[in-house]
């Protein structure tokens, strides 16, 4: 196991109650990042869906699976932390939810979509990942992934005029990056991602035999500005996800 799943692994367990709790108990309308900025470009991209066998990839708590199902996708799915998946697994008592890796996907058959919302950062290996999903993933089919948008990734925070302002900032260094999250108590965790720039990601798509189909900067929904204004003020401005649509030839 890499360093990074075993990193995973580690702050996931610490985090799982809580995350799957803000996102569903705390903000039943849906948290911003998640349902009202990520998940309607994903979906926008992911279009009919009705009878498409899906692989939910890094499944997390499991939300993304019964919002599928609901849409009449078959879905499936599988996770690296145990404690995120035994959620996931209450709240989709009847879907295929196994224990894996990115690097190891869990599942010898094939699919019509592989769909990794919010999951493919904590890879360091992308050529690894598109291995994987290449060979469960049927000829024609489509790759769709959300990810932290490249240029938001880059970004350094200074004062000016005792007001805090993000600059754009050593946008062409790669590797780990780190933002605060919260464990289940409440207490502070360090998530860590990897960023990669635009050209690294479109090479690396490229160059492992898919096709760019179609891409969303995501943009928060109207919903959002009365919900969460802060949030809407400063993402309605400038990008923080971004989603991929690619097919494999």
């Amino acid at each position: 196991m890499r360093q990074e799943e075993k990193e995973a692994i580690k702050r996931y367990a610490l985090c799982a109650k809580g995350y799957h709790n803000w996102r569903t108990k705390k903000n039943p309308e849906g948290g911003f990042y998640n349902e009202l900025l990520e998940m309607p470009s994903t979906f926008n991209l992911l279009g009919n869906i009705k009878d498409k066998k899906i692989l939910d990839f890094g499944c997390g708590t499991g939300i993304y699976a019964k919002i599928l199902t609901n849409k009449g996708a078959k879905v499936k799915g599988f996770d690296i932390s145990k404690e995120m998946l035994d959620i996931a697994k209450i709240e989709n008592p009847k879907t295929d939810l196994r224990l894996g890796s990115g690097y190891n996907i869990p599942f010898k058959e094939k699919f019509d979509i592989v769909l990794a919302p919010l999951v493919v950062h904590y890879l360091k290996d992308w050529k690894k990942m598109f291995a994987e999903v290449s060979r469960i993933l049927n000829k024609g089919g489509y790759f769709i992934f959300s990810t932290g948008n490249p240029v938001a990734e880059a970004k350094k925070k200074i004062n000016i005029e005792n007001k805090k302002i993000s600059i754009l900032d050593n946008y062409f260094k790669e590797g780990k990056i780190y933002a605060n999250w919260k464990d289940d108590k409440g207490k502070k965790i360090k998530m860590f991602a990897y960023h990669k720039t635009y050209e690294t990601i479109i090479k690396t798509i490229i160059n492992n035999n898919f096709e760019i189909v179609d891409y969303k900067d995501c943009f928060p929904i109207k919903k959002a500005k009365k919900l969460f204004p802060r949030d809407y003020a400063e993402y309605s401005k400038k990008p923080f996800f971004c989603v991929w649509k690619v097919r494999k030839k």
